[in-house]
């Protein structure tokens, strides 16, 4: 992908980590990391816009007033410092992912080899892997279904403008807590060309290695009052049908980091993400219900949100934080 001017954003409660070190060492892009209450106050590396929790609070932006404290959303704060700094494309990723040499995505425009459309959930892991393996957020009656993993066969090159492209991660790859639980094999993908899925296809994707055009930039709001296994992989799913009416389309390509993660409490993991278990297809059938062809990126987020507050997926804070977040879009000319 040529660089016009692109922002990485990170958000980290840890003194810089190696893959911050590396992102910051990338020429082209501008690193953002937004901290929280529990970063280090002595927070500073070379080439990193740091944003501390009262440069948050002072940037004006208005959902600085509602959005938690300690939560991954403060990233959001970060977004808007990308944008408000001219980002064309914004990366997402983590403090714990760290960046393979030539680290970066395919083009936005292009052919590529694309799935059938209409074919509901996708194992796009098994794709790149033949370890049985999925995506948190995959739902778990699909995981022994060959029927939704993609065939070579089924993949056809198509031209295609792609709104969000997901990065895989090596080593400790984005799974759910359950495959971490009984399995935790660690994996390395295999080095293959991407996959673009047609309208009606879909997967989970997650906010690790993942690259947003700036059409799309409202998707990036990431909800911040569910679950925190569930935030990511909620923006995900509702993302989706909007990148479809838009004429947009998600692309998987090979892993492009090596995870070194984190520690984590798996059953604390587990209890988390009950939520990504229960709700996928709900969420993709109010969403689908809700949209409008004419409506806007950002309107059709709002009626997305407002549809599953009708089937109790999120809460009314959900719906104000997400309302401060458009009105700091506008205000950024969205």
């Amino acid at each position: 992908m040529a660089v016009t001017s692109a922002s990485i954003v990170i958000t980290s409660i840890f003194a810089p980590t190696k893959a911050v070190k590396k992102f910051a060492s990338l020429p082209n892009y501008k690193l953002i990391v937004a901290g929280d209450k529990k970063s280090p106050s002595d927070w500073s590396e070379a080439n990193v816009t740091y944003l501390s929790v009262q440069d948050q609070e002072a940037g004006g932006f208005e959902m600085a007033t509602k959005l938690p404290y300690n939560h991954y959303g403060r990233k959001m704060i970060g977004y808007l410092h990308a944008i408000q700094q001219g980002a064309e494309v914004i990366v997402d990723t983590d403090d714990d992912n760290i960046p393979y040499e030539g680290w970066q995505f395919p083009a936005m425009e292009g052919e590529f080899a694309t799935s059938p459309g209409n074919k509901g959930f996708v194992n796009i892991y098994k794709n790149f892997t033949s370890h049985h393996i999925w995506p948190r957020g995959y739902p778990l009656d699909l995981i022994l279904n060959q029927d939704h993993n993609l065939k070579e066969e089924e993949l056809s090159k198509q031209a295609a403008t792609i709104g969000i492209w997901q990065g895989l991660a090596d080593s400790d790859p984005d799974v759910d807590a359950i495959y971490r639980l009984v399995d935790n094999t660690e994996v390395y993908f295999d080095k293959r060309a991407p996959i673009v899925l047609a309208e009606g296809t879909l997967c989970p994707f997650n906010s690790q290695n993942t690259a947003v055009r700036r059409e799309l930039f409202p998707l990036l709001y990431l909800p911040a009052y569910v679950t925190f296994r569930f935030t990511d992989i909620l923006r995900g799913l509702v993302a989706q049908p909007i990148l479809w009416a838009h004429g947009y389309r998600l692309g998987f390509t090979e892993a492009t980091v090596i995870q070194e993660r984190n520690p984590h409490d798996y059953v604390k993991d587990f209890e988390s993400e009950i939520p990504c278990y229960l709700h996928p297809n709900k969420v993709i059938a109010a969403v689908e219900g809700a949209i409008d062809k004419q409506a806007t990126v950002g309107e059709n987020l709002l009626r997305a949100y407002e549809a599953l507050e009708r089937e109790q997926i999120v809460t009314s804070n959900e719906i104000e934080l997400l309302k401060l977040w458009l009105a700091d879009l506008k205000k950024l000319g969205f």
